[in-house]
Protein backbone atom coordinates (compact mmCIF):
# COMPACT_ATOMS: atom_id res chain seq x y z
CA UNK A 1 0.00 0.00 0.00
CA UNK A 2 2.94 2.60 0.45
CA UNK A 3 4.12 1.96 -2.86
CA UNK A 4 1.11 3.20 -4.41
CA UNK A 5 0.61 6.09 -2.03
CA UNK A 6 4.41 7.06 -2.66
CA UNK A 7 3.45 7.09 -6.25
CA UNK A 8 0.28 9.03 -6.01
CA UNK A 9 1.90 11.55 -4.18
CA UNK A 10 4.77 12.25 -6.47
CA UNK A 11 1.89 12.88 -8.70
CA UNK A 12 0.06 15.55 -6.94
CA UNK A 13 0.21 19.08 -7.88
CA UNK A 14 2.37 21.36 -5.22
CA UNK A 15 -0.71 23.78 -4.90
CA UNK A 16 -4.30 23.16 -6.06
CA UNK A 17 -7.24 25.78 -6.34
CA UNK A 18 -9.51 26.55 -3.87
CA UNK A 19 -13.23 25.44 -5.38
CA UNK A 20 -15.83 25.83 -4.12
CA UNK A 21 -19.69 25.21 -5.19
CA UNK A 22 -21.56 27.75 -6.58
CA UNK A 23 -18.65 29.92 -7.90
CA UNK A 24 -18.23 30.84 -11.28
CA UNK A 25 -14.80 29.87 -13.01
CA UNK A 26 -12.37 30.06 -15.70
CA UNK A 27 -10.75 26.88 -16.18
CA UNK A 28 -7.39 26.87 -18.59
CA UNK A 29 -7.43 23.60 -19.79
CA UNK A 30 -4.25 22.08 -22.16
CA UNK A 31 -5.56 20.41 -25.57
CA UNK A 32 -3.51 18.73 -28.09
CA UNK A 33 -5.13 18.70 -31.70
CA UNK A 34 -2.38 16.49 -33.92
CA UNK A 35 0.95 17.75 -33.07
CA UNK A 36 -0.33 21.59 -31.51
CA UNK A 37 -1.32 22.27 -28.38
CA UNK A 38 -2.97 24.94 -26.91
CA UNK A 39 -5.15 26.02 -23.86
CA UNK A 40 -8.95 26.82 -24.11
CA UNK A 41 -10.93 28.44 -21.69
CA UNK A 42 -14.16 26.63 -19.60
CA UNK A 43 -16.41 29.20 -18.25
CA UNK A 44 -18.83 27.96 -15.63
CA UNK A 45 -20.37 27.17 -12.17
CA UNK A 46 -18.95 24.77 -10.39
CA UNK A 47 -21.92 22.40 -9.42
CA UNK A 48 -20.17 19.20 -7.71
CA UNK A 49 -17.07 18.44 -5.85
CA UNK A 50 -15.87 14.93 -5.38
CA UNK A 51 -13.26 12.72 -4.77
CA UNK A 52 -10.41 12.99 -2.82
CA UNK A 53 -6.45 13.00 -2.97
CA UNK A 54 -5.32 12.11 -6.58
CA UNK A 55 -9.14 11.46 -8.05
CA UNK A 56 -10.57 14.81 -6.47
CA UNK A 57 -12.35 15.98 -9.21
CA UNK A 58 -14.97 18.56 -10.12
CA UNK A 59 -17.64 19.34 -12.61
CA UNK A 60 -17.93 22.77 -14.18
CA UNK A 61 -21.70 23.87 -16.25
CA UNK A 62 -22.20 26.46 -18.70
CA UNK A 63 -25.33 26.82 -21.04
CA UNK A 64 -23.86 26.75 -24.73
CA UNK A 65 -26.42 28.13 -27.68
CA UNK A 66 -28.83 27.14 -25.32
CA UNK A 67 -27.64 23.88 -24.34
CA UNK A 68 -26.22 23.18 -21.09
CA UNK A 69 -23.18 21.50 -21.32
CA UNK A 70 -21.38 19.64 -18.34
CA UNK A 71 -17.24 18.73 -18.01
CA UNK A 72 -15.53 17.39 -15.22
CA UNK A 73 -11.92 17.99 -14.89
CA UNK A 74 -9.40 16.34 -12.56
CA UNK A 75 -8.29 18.82 -9.77
CA UNK A 76 -4.40 17.07 -10.27
CA UNK A 77 -4.46 17.11 -13.71
CA UNK A 78 -1.21 18.06 -15.67
CA UNK A 79 -4.08 18.60 -18.18
CA UNK A 80 -5.75 21.77 -16.31
CA UNK A 81 -3.20 25.03 -16.58
CA UNK A 82 -5.11 27.39 -14.25
CA UNK A 83 -8.87 28.12 -12.49
CA UNK A 84 -9.42 31.00 -11.78
CA UNK A 85 -12.52 32.38 -10.06
CA UNK A 86 -14.59 34.90 -11.74
CA UNK A 87 -17.65 35.43 -9.28
CA UNK A 88 -18.36 33.97 -5.66
CA UNK A 89 -21.50 32.89 -5.47
CA UNK A 90 -24.17 31.45 -2.66
CA UNK A 91 -24.56 27.84 -2.34
CA UNK A 92 -26.44 26.44 0.77
CA UNK A 93 -25.70 22.59 -0.64
CA UNK A 94 -22.70 20.42 -1.90
CA UNK A 95 -24.44 19.96 -4.99
CA UNK A 96 -26.42 22.31 -7.47
CA UNK A 97 -27.78 19.44 -9.94
CA UNK A 98 -31.13 21.70 -9.50
CA UNK A 99 -29.28 24.55 -11.96
CA UNK A 100 -29.91 21.42 -14.70
CA UNK A 101 -33.56 22.13 -15.02
CA UNK A 102 -33.21 26.24 -15.01
CA UNK A 103 -32.74 28.40 -18.15
CA UNK A 104 -31.57 31.61 -18.48
CA UNK A 105 -30.77 34.01 -15.33
CA UNK A 106 -32.47 31.26 -13.21
CA UNK A 107 -29.49 29.01 -14.11
CA UNK A 108 -27.25 30.91 -12.09
CA UNK A 109 -26.19 30.63 -8.37
CA UNK A 110 -26.74 34.22 -6.39
CA UNK A 111 -23.77 36.61 -5.92
CA UNK A 112 -22.37 37.06 -2.33
CA UNK A 113 -22.41 40.54 -1.73
CA UNK A 114 -19.24 42.23 -0.81
CA UNK A 115 -17.34 39.08 -1.72
CA UNK A 116 -13.68 39.37 -2.68
CA UNK A 117 -12.44 37.90 -6.10
CA UNK A 118 -9.68 35.80 -5.13
CA UNK A 119 -8.46 33.00 -6.75
CA UNK A 120 -6.41 30.88 -2.96
CA UNK A 121 -4.36 28.01 -3.90
CA UNK A 122 -4.07 25.03 -0.83
CA UNK A 123 -0.16 23.96 -0.63
CA UNK A 124 -0.20 19.86 -0.83
CA UNK A 125 3.20 19.65 -0.71
CA UNK A 126 6.18 21.68 -0.49
CA UNK A 127 7.95 22.25 -3.58
CA UNK A 128 11.71 20.92 -3.91
CA UNK A 129 14.61 23.22 -6.14
CA UNK A 130 16.50 21.32 -7.43
CA UNK A 131 19.59 23.07 -5.96
CA UNK A 132 18.10 23.49 -2.54
CA UNK A 133 17.76 19.60 -2.01
CA UNK A 134 21.48 19.08 -2.99
CA UNK A 135 22.48 21.60 -0.76
CA UNK A 136 20.24 20.21 1.94
CA UNK A 137 21.70 16.97 1.58
CA UNK A 138 25.66 18.07 1.35
CA UNK A 139 24.64 19.80 4.47
CA UNK A 140 23.21 17.08 6.51
CA UNK A 141 26.45 14.63 4.97
CA UNK A 142 28.75 17.31 6.53
CA UNK A 143 26.96 16.99 9.72
CA UNK A 144 26.94 13.70 9.94
CA UNK A 145 30.75 13.92 9.05
CA UNK A 146 30.88 16.79 11.75
CA UNK A 147 29.25 14.64 14.35
CA UNK A 148 31.79 11.30 13.58
CA UNK A 149 34.75 13.48 13.92
CA UNK A 150 33.47 14.36 17.76
CA UNK A 151 31.88 11.27 18.61
CA UNK A 152 35.29 9.60 17.72
CA UNK A 153 37.30 12.77 19.80
CA UNK A 154 35.15 12.42 22.89
CA UNK A 155 35.36 8.29 22.39
CA UNK A 156 39.29 8.87 23.07
CA UNK A 157 39.15 11.30 25.72
CA UNK A 158 36.96 9.45 27.52
CA UNK A 159 39.56 5.99 26.90
CA UNK A 160 42.19 8.70 27.97
CA UNK A 161 40.45 9.49 31.30
CA UNK A 162 40.23 6.11 31.81
CA UNK A 163 43.51 5.02 31.38
CA UNK A 164 45.31 8.29 33.38
CA UNK A 165 42.58 6.85 36.37
CA UNK A 166 43.48 3.49 35.75
CA UNK A 167 47.51 4.53 36.39
CA UNK A 168 46.72 6.46 39.12
CA UNK A 169 44.73 3.67 41.18
CA UNK A 170 47.45 1.51 40.02
CA UNK A 171 50.00 3.52 41.39
CA UNK A 172 48.07 4.17 44.54
CA UNK A 173 47.73 0.42 45.52
CA UNK A 174 51.87 0.38 44.26
CA UNK A 175 52.91 2.91 46.64
CA UNK A 176 50.50 1.74 49.35
CA UNK A 177 51.80 -1.70 48.94
CA UNK A 178 55.54 -0.80 49.33
CA UNK A 179 55.54 0.87 52.35
CA UNK A 180 53.67 -1.92 54.20
CA UNK A 181 56.36 -4.26 52.73
CA UNK A 182 58.94 -2.33 53.98
CA UNK A 183 57.43 -1.52 57.77
CA UNK A 184 57.00 -5.60 57.91
CA UNK A 185 61.05 -6.37 58.08
CA UNK A 186 61.69 -2.96 60.39
CA UNK A 187 58.47 -4.76 62.50
CA UNK A 188 60.51 -7.85 62.00
CA UNK A 189 64.24 -6.46 63.10
CA UNK A 190 62.79 -4.66 66.30
CA UNK A 191 61.22 -8.24 67.43
CA UNK A 192 64.63 -9.34 67.34
CA UNK A 193 66.22 -6.51 69.22
CA UNK A 194 64.33 -7.00 71.70
CA UNK A 195 64.63 -10.74 72.44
Amino acid sequence: MDILKSIEHEQLKNKIPELRVGNTVRVHVRIKEGNKERIQVFEGIIIKKQGGGLNATFTVRRISYGVGVEKTFLVHSPMVEKVEVVRVGKARRSKLYYLRDRVGKAAKTKEQVGARIETKEIVVKEEVVPGESEAVEEVTEEAVAEAVEVAKAEEAAKAAEEAAKAEETSEEQVATAEPAVAEEPAKEDKDKKEE
